[in-house]
This record gives C-alpha cells, sequence and structure tokens, in this order.
C-alpha cells in the first residue's frame, strides 16, 4: 500500500495498547479493551512501534527470541508497517513546535498522518487531540479512569 492512498477508517495504535492485548496480566480491563482494538480491520503501525513492543515484551515478561522473531513477522504479514523515514522525521520535528508532543511522541503522530489514519490509539498522549484538523489521538481507557474516579 503506498502512503497516496486514503486509509479512512483505519487507526494506528501505540505500544502500550500492544503491550495491554499481549500481556495479559496487566489490568484485565484494558486488555479485553486492547484486545478488540487490535483486532480493527485497517491497522498501521509503524517499525518504532514494533521495536518499543518487543523491547518491553523482553524486558517485562522475558519473551523468548524465537517468539519476537514469530511476532515480528506476524506483525509485517497482518498490518500496514510505516518505515521510519526522513520525512517522517522531519513531520515529527514540525509537529514538536506545533504541540506539546515529546519527541518519540511526535514520531508516533507524524507517522500515523504519514499514512492519513483517522486515529491514534494511545493511553499516554492527550485524549482528544486533533492534529492538522485530521488525527484524533483517542486514549480508549477514559471511560476506565472515570469509573475509578467515582468508586473514590
Amino acid at each position: 500500500m503506498s502512503e497516496t492512498e486514503n486509509n479512512q477508517g483505519s487507526c494506528f495504535i501505540d505500544t502500550n495498547i500492544w503491550l495491554y492485548a499481549f500481556v495479559k496480566t496487566q489490568d484485565s480491563k484494558k486488555s479485553v479493551i486492547a484486545s478488540s482494538i487490535i483486532q480493527e480491520k485497517e491497522i498501521i503501525i509503524s517499525t518504532q512501534i514494533i521495536s518499543e513492543v518487543c523491547v518491553n515484551l523482553i524486558k517485562k515478561i522475558q519473551f523468548p527470541e524465537e517468539d519476537i522473531q514469530k511476532l515480528i513477522t506476524s506483525f509485517y504479514e497482518k498490518y500496514t508497517i510505516v518505515e521510519i523515514s526522513k520525512e517522517i522525521l522531519l513531520k515529527a520535528s514540525e509537529l514538536r513546535k506545533q504541540n506539546a508532543l515529546s519527541y518519540w511522541d511526535s514520531i508516533v503522530v507524524a507517522s500515523a498522518l504519514y499514512f492519513d489514519t483517522d486515529i491514534l490509539y494511545s493511553e499516554d498522549m492527550q485524549d482528544g487531540l486533533r492534529v492538522e484538523n485530521k488525527l484524533v489521538i483517542t486514549n480508549p481507557f477514559r471511560d476506565l479512569a472515570s469509573e475509578k474516579l467515582e468508586k473514590e
């Protein structure tokens, strides 16, 4: 798929969502939500996300290298992968000037914009932020935070 194709209806999934889907021992409600998100039809991720997922699986649950290799292969077989390029890095720099984004988050956002996605699922970025009047950052766990506050 080329970057010029319209990916309307597609979503970009940040590292933390993948980790909740893969590591069921973290938070069961978040794991259920994350698992449903990764079932969406048009998922786009970047090589940065693949690397972050792999390093966290190795560190947190001692994921074996054989399984890491299978996971990497699976990502490439199932999803559209954004290779981090000069264009994306320069776009990320522009985004840091315009928005309160960290270095790494700006690359994630630039990667999502590169493939014209509508939604970026992330727990760590500003929920509801609309970037370039196109991409909306969505925290799929925001309702869980509201539930927690109501119980306190």
